[in-house]
């Protein structure tokens, strides 16, 4: 028998999350039902009622401040529940943006289905770099007819049947390595998983922006205990303005849990954008390469390669824990090679240049630059040697 959580906007949804409620108890589950509707702080219609949730400053009489308040109130509240197996929410546009941020701050593995009017959109927000499964609800969430039942039913029963299955062992006996792999440095990480399989349980993360924000959600989460971050070409996305982009907080997890990482400059030559015509105005003379028609890639100049390289020194030389920056001098990525469509001398010197004036390089933190390139065999075989010499 798991505890599920079944939470909403009572005041509004009561009836849909009540008949939840009810299905997934049929299946042998323990429910608590979570009430975070602003209307009236103390209103009894489920079992935790909103102001165990929120504080006063959620219950302000203006929809849109007492929202914004609920939802971290419930981001912080959620969380600290220890007899949380899985959670499902129920919302419109609204109910979706106040519950999801809390499903986000959730482990990784944890149940959590959000049915929602917005699911059929653009999605990123409310996902994040979680596990949320979103289920569009087809008609409003406003009242039980012959189309929300089967949806809110099919819901539950989804919840319920992840509560009820075993969970998967395999990979536990090994710890995890998280490694981060664009199209362009693929060769690189599946040379370091095929020679770290027996060692580490590889978990590859696609550089695509929310990719990189995974893994380090993981690493906070406690569930990474070392990481080979080669495409960080993230970093790019976000100095130039590309759609791959990381946030800020890139590397922050990697300082805050001080895991051992083992990265390099991995694709840092290309910024990501959408088909030809998404392309903004101001780049449009730049070189680019079609990777196919919804991707097109643009090469870094020098003044952005030396801004991602900043950011990156800054990033590392925060982290206390042991740091090796491994650099391939020869090329960064599948089209950075001599003879390729985005081999540029002057691009790469100034990303290394950078590195070199702003790492800050100690006995735990260290910047090595190799004559190889990202994709040879020699430099992967290369970071999994400086991987072994700090995870021991």
């Amino acid at each position: 028998m798991a505890h599920a959580y079944v939470v909403g906007t009572f005041d509004t949804k009561g009836d849909e999350l009540r008949y939840v409620a009810e299905l997934i108890r049929d299946t042998g589950h323990d429910v608590t039902t979570v009430d975070v509707g602003t209307s009236d702080a103390t209103a009894r219609r489920a079992d935790v009622v909103a102001a165990d949730v929120a504080g006063p400053e959620a219950f302000t009489g203006d929809r849109g401040t007492s929202v914004a308040a609920m939802a971290e109130a419930l981001a912080r509240w959620l969380p600290r529940r220890d007899d949380l197996d899985g959670v499902i929410a129920l919302g419109g546009s609204g109910g979706t943006a106040l519950v999801t941020p809390a499903l986000q701050r959730l482990a990784v593995g944890t149940p959590k289905i959000v049915v929602s009017t917005v699911a059929s959109g653009d999605v990123a927000p409310y996902v994040g770099s979680s596990d949320i499964a979103l289920m569009y609800s087809v008609t409003d969430v406003a009242g039980l007819n012959r189309i929300s039942r089967v949806v809110l039913a099919n819901a539950a029963h989804a919840l319920a049947g992840a509560l009820s299955g075993p969970r998967p062992a395999v990979g536990e006996d090994r710890p995890a390595l998280g490694l981060t792999m664009f199209g362009v440095t693929t060769p690189c990480v599946t040379a370091v998983t095929e020679a770290l399989h027996d060692e580490f349980d590889c978990l590859v993360f696609h550089a695509t922006g929310t990719g990189g924000r995974a893994m380090e959600k993981l690493v906070d989460d406690g569930l990474v205990s070392a990481v080979c971050d080669v495409s960080t070409t993230e970093i790019a996305d976000l100095v130039a303005g590309g759609v791959m982009a990381a946030t800020r907080d890139r590397l922050g997890a990697i300082a805050r849990r001080r895991v051992p990482w083992v990265g390099s400059v991995g694709a840092l030559d290309m910024v990501n954008f959408g088909a030809p015509d998404t392309v903004p105005e101001r780049y449009r003379d730049r070189l680019f390469y079609e990777h196919n028609p919804q991707v097109t890639l643009m090469r870094t100049t020098p003044d952005e390669c030396r801004g991602a390289a900043a950011f990156l020194a800054r990033g590392l030389n925060a982290c206390e824990g042991p740091v090796r920056l491994v650099v391939p001098l020869r090329g960064v990525s599948a089209l950075d090679v001599e003879g390729g469509p985005f081999a540029d001398p002057a691009a790469t010197e100034a990303l290394v240049e950078t590195l070199r004036a702003e790492l800050v390089t100690t006995e735990q933190r260290r910047l090595i630059e190799t004559d190889l390139h990202v994709n040879d065999p020699e430099f992967a075989a290369r970071l999994v040697a400086e991987l072994g010499a700090i995870s021991q």
